[in-house]
């Protein structure tokens, strides 16, 4: 679209939520044109047409990426929202700065002759997803969250990348409580959650399309439908998917959670072959390598609820900001217990745990009422090696996230540097080191890549009311022990959720949205993944230890061990590996 005056030209993905209260601005300041819609693409170049690119941005409420051409001095500048919910690729590709919301665009452009980033697949071996800024493709970038950038004419003939600058950035939210000028009482902190929230809700429940709600029964997303419920005039669209026979299906839960509020409840139940049949446009959807398994339940609710409208609010976001992830207080405490102990001592246990043989560990841990249901112990029993091992919270953390030892699987390849090698601003606790550690990695690189991705499959927008920066500002606000009380994980959100929900309907055990992919691998999908790593499959690339990975393999099918996650990193790669012919 072109701004009013011709000097501006945009293509904008996304939305802007305040658009409407933009608009009202420059028509009491005497700037706004002569409007031609109603569209926030058309409001974006206007407020940019009067006050700049950095002070619209700065009063922008939405999820975005946009290019805007200043036709004037010749300028191109890429912007990201603040959170990192749109995607946003660029490069130098035959002289020219090239940019998509998908890198598989971009590898159009080149035709295909794109190298494979080494350091980026190293990083994507340990985590499961490729940290920002790299892809997977060397020379080809990620806009990091609330950044620009902005290269003339002249800088691109010269093929200068310029360097993204932060109109707002996540590594300033831990001084955010110790601007507070006056404590707030708890009472204070969930009126005002409340409120703040509310009015997120609020403003993302603006469409001239039909909407709802991704319902998981869990506390964010039933937060979230609670507040839309209690604004809205007609039952509100929920949509939830079961897995028939599965320890992983929520739908029961969220069946009841939507009862109690009245919203009309929309929930399908699939088989294994539904998940299964998914699989092969996993590459395709996602473009880079992504394993996080959940991914596939997110595309198949993504898929129901387009049926019926087309867009759809979330709750993504509640865990970083709350403290909603067990890990973190599993590290916290962990380390509290072991902290004292002198480091060689610690190390010396950790190698005598990591050598015992496992028939033994195992026999031991069923002994024990603790392990005594779980299939194979010595998988727990291998991670309290590396809580022994750890030197600092931070790195414990590190290696609870972490699949594959990098270096082992893949010789003579550095990985790149990510946000868990780095020194983050200092946070009042370890726990508010891991939550602004996932909000600057975690959060857009994996679960945002999730949701965007499979949404967008189907032709669903999804937003997310937790993510309004507005919120993001208030909840790092509050003194950690306001959010989590006597060390509960979203100890303030459950009291808010209170006023909706009653608390029998929530309060159970983190669940999250996963699949069963072990037995799957042992069963339906393994000849697929048998096929993916055979010997000449792997050794195809160049890249892998095959011993390492066909050792894990056999392990994980005879149900000696439990590599669900670590085969599962690799039979995504080699499947993308397929499907883009690297």
């Amino acid at each position: 679209m072109t701004s009013a005056n011709g000097r501006y030209v945009v293509v904008f993905n996304g939305e802007i939520y305040n658009h409407f209260e933009l608009r009202e601005r420059l028509e009491k300041e005497s700037l706004s044109p002569a409007w031609r819609g109603h569209s926030d693409t058309e409001t974006l170049l206007a407020c940019i047409s009067s006050w700049g690119i950095d002070e619209t941005l700065g009063l922008c409420v939405g999820m975005f990426a946009f290019a805007i051409y200043d036709l004037a001095e010749r300028r191109l500048t890429l912007a990201r929202d603040r959170l990192g919910e749109k995607p946003l690729y660029y490069g130098f590709l035959s002289g020219a700065l090239t940019f998509a919301s998908e890198v598989k665009a971009l590898r159009a452009v080149a035709g295909g002759a794109l190298g494979l980033h080494k350091g980026a697949l190293a990083a994507y071996m340990r985590l499961g997803y490729i940290p920002g800024p790299q892809s997977i493709y060397e020379g080809i970038f990620r806009l990091p969250p609330g950044t620009t950038i902005s290269i003339t004419s002249d800088e691109v003939s010269r093929a200068q990348l310029p360097c993204p600058e932060a109109y707002w950035s996540a590594l300033a939210l831990p001084e955010l409580h110790n601007a507070q000028s006056e404590p707030v009482t708890q009472t204070d902190a969930l009126e005002g959650l409340d409120a703040v929230l509310c009015n997120a809700v609020k403003g993302q429940m603006l469409s001239d399309v039909p909407l709802g709600a991704l319902l998981s029964g869990g506390i964010d997303s039933s937060l979230i439908v609670g507040m839309m419920q209690a604004q809205s005039m007609k039952p509100v669209n929920t949509f939830s998917i079961g897995f028939e026979g599965s320890a992983f299906d929520e739908a029961p839960h969220a069946r009841r959670v939507a009862a109690h509020l009245g919203t009309c409840h929309t929930e399908l139940y699939v088989n294994v072959q539904d998940a299964l049949d998914l699989v092969p446009s996993l590459p395709a959807t996602f473009c880079e390598p992504f394993a996080d398994s959940s991914q596939v339940p997110t595309m198949l609710v993504s898929k129901l609820a387009r049926r019926h409208v087309t867009v759809a609010l979330t709750g993504d976001g509640g865990d970083e900001l709350f403290a909603g992830y067990e890990r973190y207080f599993r590290v916290y405490n962990g380390f509290r217990r072991i902290g004292p102990m002198p480091i060689s001592l610690r190390r010396a246990a950790a190698l005598v745990l990591r050598h015992t043989p496992l028939p033994l560990i195992n026999a031991l841990a069923r002994m024990t009422f603790r392990f005594g249901n779980i299939r194979n112990p010595a998988d727990r029993v291998r991670k309290v090696a590396e809580v022994l091992a750890s030197r600092s919270p931070s790195e414990l953390n590190r290696g609870l996230l972490s699949l594959w030892d990098s270096f082992a699987l893949l010789p003579g390849t550095k990985e790149v540097d990510s946000v868990f090698s780095r020194d983050l601003p200092h946070a009042s606790s370890v726990i508010e080191e891991m939550m602004l550690a996932d909000t600057l990695c975690y959060l857009p690189d994996d679960l945002l890549v999730k949701v965007d991705r499979s949404a967008m499959a189907s032709s669903l927008e999804t937003r997310a009311p937790f993510l309004d920066h507005r919120v993001v500002e208030y909840a790092w606000g509050l003194n950690l022990e306001q959010k989590i009380g006597d060390m509960e994980g979203k100890f303030l959100l459950k009291k808010l959720l209170d006023r909706y929900v009653p608390r029998p309907l929530f309060n159970r055990p983190k669940q999250g949205f996963g699949l069963p992919v072990d037995g799957w691998l042992q069963g339906a999908l393994r000849p697929w993944a048998e096929d993916m790593l055979s010997p000449g499959a792997l050794a195809k690339h160049d890249l892998f230890d095959v011993d390492l990975i066909r050792t894990r393999w056999k392990e994980h099918v005879s149900g000696s061990r439990n590599w669900q996650q670590h085969i599962w990193t690799i039979l995504m790669f080699q499947a993308w590996a397929e499907k883009a012919d690297i």
